[in-house]
């Protein structure tokens, strides 16, 4: 679904959902192939602070790669690669990564990511300071690994838990400032 309230193409947005009231925005962005949490607010100063480059925040993504993953590529992700953005060159900050064991335990995504019988698939957690636009996705495809499904687990210290796609839960400001604003970055 698209993260906005409306779509001239008749798509699935978030009006769908629940209703919400008229000054309710999304702070942030997913791409209409991307899932995950979305924070909703009328807050002002919250979403000023988590759209201000100047206050870094950590969002860490659930990410399904197209082949097995080396830890030589979590290393280069974790130092930083070189990505074009908008044109012009430019090396990510240092991030987390780790891959799991064993695949989350996730959804079923609708539609289901292509599926190729004889080419593995592997799962990372990817921790990032920043947010360019399908930064995640060029970052893995930079290491060889291109992204086949990404999922947004958490902000700050808001993660998804045990939501379902497409809940809304409303939450106090106390604890959305605790949560967002009263932590440590890694």
């Amino acid at each position: 679904m698209l993260n906005q309230f409306t779509d001239n193409l008749g798509r699935p947005t978030l009006a769908s959902l629940y209703p919400f009231p008229k000054d309710v925005y999304a702070v942030g962005r997913l791409d209409i192939d991307s899932e995950g949490l979305l924070l909703l607010t009328n807050d002002k100063a919250i979403n000023h602070r988590l759209l201000n480059p100047k206050f870094k925040h950590t969002k860490t993504y659930w990410v399904q790669l197209e082949g097995q993953i080396s830890k030589e590529a979590i290393e280069k992700l974790e130092k930083g690669v070189e990505l074009r953005i908008d044109g012009k060159n430019y090396k990510t900050l240092p991030a987390k990564a780790f891959i799991f064991e064993n695949a989350p335990k996730v959804p079923q995504r609708n539609p289901p990511i292509r599926f190729r019988k004889n080419i593995p698939t592997s799962w990372i957690s990817l921790s990032i300071v920043e947010g360019k636009k399908h930064q995640v996705r060029k970052m893995t495809a930079a290491v060889g690994f291109p992204t086949l499904r990404l999922i947004r687990y958490q902000i700050q210290n808001l993660t998804l838990e045990d939501m379902q796609v497409g809940e809304v839960r409303e939450l106090p400001r106390s604890e959305v400032y605790q949560k967002l604003f009263e932590t440590k970055q890694y």
